[in-house]
């Protein structure tokens, strides 16, 4: 199995800075695609960023140029930082891995427990 583990969350005031961090430990062979997805709410899970090991990066539209996605692939972690933030992007962050535990095993996703952020003045 995968764990992942959030941290970074926390309050902070509108046009602040957060920095998320994930970190994947256990049984890993590799990791691809590493993201994170934000739920507030009454609201679905959304992405909000992704990063595969090339450096490729997708954004969702309401965070682009204010929040910037990085990776240590030897670490297996993955950041957020988050600027500018606005109220809306109040949310439960969650990591996610796409990953799998053996050469022989099937690509899946490996998600964390979430870390609170607050964005409110």
């Amino acid at each position: 199995q995968v764990q992942l583990v959030e941290s970074g969350g926390g309050l902070v005031q509108p046009g602040g800075s957060l920095r998320l961090s994930c970190a994947a430990s256990g049984k890993i062979f590799s990791i691809s695609t590493m993201g994170w997805y934000r739920q507030a709410p009454g609201k679905q899970r959304e992405l909000v960023a992704a990063l595969t090991s090339s450096e490729d990066t997708n954004y969702a539209d309401s965070v682009k140029g204010r929040f910037t996605i990085s990776r240590d692939n030897a670490k297996n972690t993955v950041h957020l930082q988050m600027n500018s933030l606005k109220p809306e992007d109040t949310a439960v962050y969650y990591c996610k891995a796409l990953a799998r535990t053996d050469y022989r095993s099937f690509w899946r996703d490996y998600w964390g427990q979430g870390t609170q952020v607050t964005v409110s003045s």
